[in-house]
C-alpha cells in the first residue's frame, strides 16, 4: 500500500477515534489506538442474531476484539462452532477452536480472549471446517463496505488463509458490527488485498453494502519476507 493511501487511513482513523471519544461512545477510557469498544454492542449482537443467515450458520470465524464479545458469546449460546485467531497468528495451529458442547464455563467467559487463550485448543488452518459467517472489527466502514481495521492487517491475512484453503467463499457472509459514529459516508481507500462487507450492523440498523469484495487468496506480492517469516502458517504455505 503506498504512503498516500496509509496518510489517508490513518486520518479517517483519527477522526473516528476523536467522535467516538467526544460522544463517549466507548466503554475504554479511549477509542484510540484501538477496535472500539463501542457502547451498542450488545444491541449490535442481537440484531445480527435475527438474520436468517446468522440462525442457518454452524461456523462462526470472529475476531477477537472486545465488540465483538457480544457476537462469540451469542454464537456459542445457540451452539455454533467459533475460531477465533490466536494473536498475530504466532502459531503453526493459528485459530482456537470454541466448541460449545466442550466448554466448562459460560460463554460469555469462554467467548473472552484472555479465557479462550487458556481453555481452547488450537488448530491448523487445513483443520477448520467451512466458515459460514465471519464477524470482522473495524474503526470505520462505509455503505460500500469498505472497511478500515486498526492497521495491522490480521484480519485480512486471517481472510486469505481460510479463502487459500477452500474455507470462505462468495457464499460466506461477512459482516462486522459497530457504532453508528463508525459509519462513514466518505471513500476509504482500499487494495486488493482488503477484505469489504456484506453487511454493517449497527445497534440501530442492519446496513446491506453496494460494493462487497473480497480477495480470492493470499497475495504475496503485498507481503513482505518478516511479515511471511513471522506467521508460521504463511510460511508452510510459501514453502508448499
Amino acid at each position: 500500500m503506498s504512503e498516500i493511501q496509509d496518510d489517508a487511513k490513518q486520518l479517517v482513523r483519527t477522526q473516528v477515534w476523536k467522535a467516538l471519544d467526544a460522544a463517549g461512545a466507548v466503554y475504554d477510557d479511549t477509542a484510540h489506538g484501538r477496535i472500539p469498544n463501542f457502547r451498542g454492542s450488545e444491541e449490535a449482537a442481537a440484531r445480527l442474531a435475527e438474520l436468517e443467515r446468522w440462525k442457518a450458520a454452524v461456523v462462526v470465524k470472529a475476531v477477537p476484539d472486545k465488540a465483538q464479545l457480544p457476537v462469540r458469546a451469542r454464537a456459542l449460546k445457540e451452539g455454533k462452532l467459533v475460531y477465533m485467531a490466536v494473536p498475530k497468528l504466532a502459531s503453526a495451529k493459528p485459530f482456537y477452536l470454541l466448541d460449545p458442547a466442550a466448554l466448562e464455563v459460560p460463554a460469555i467467559e469462554a467467548a473472552t480472549s484472555k479465557v479462550a487463550a487458556t481453555i481452547a485448543p488450537t488448530v491448523e488452518v487445513d483443520a477448520l471446517r467451512p466458515v459460514d459467517v465471519v464477524v470482522l472489527g473495524s474503526v470505520a466502514v462505509n455503505r460500500d463496505g469498505a472497511r478500515i481495521g486498526k492497521g495491522a492487517g490480521y484480519s485480512d491475512l486471517e481472510f486469505a488463509l481460510l479463502t487459500e484453503a477452500g474455507l470462505v467463499g462468495a457464499d460466506t457472509l461477512v459482516v462486522t458490527t459497530v457504532h453508528s459514529l463508525q459509519v462513514i459516508d466518505t471513500p476509504i481507500p482500499v487494495t486488493d488485498h482488503d477484505v469489504n462487507v456484506d453487511l454493517v450492523i449497527t445497534p440501530e440498523e442492519v446496513i446491506p453494502c453496494t460494493s462487497p469484495r473480497r480477495p480470492g487468496g493470499i497475495l504475496w506480492d503485498h507481503l513482505d519476507e518478516r511479515k511471511i517469516a513471522e506467521i508460521p502458517a504463511l510460511q508452510a504455505r510459501a514453502q508448499g
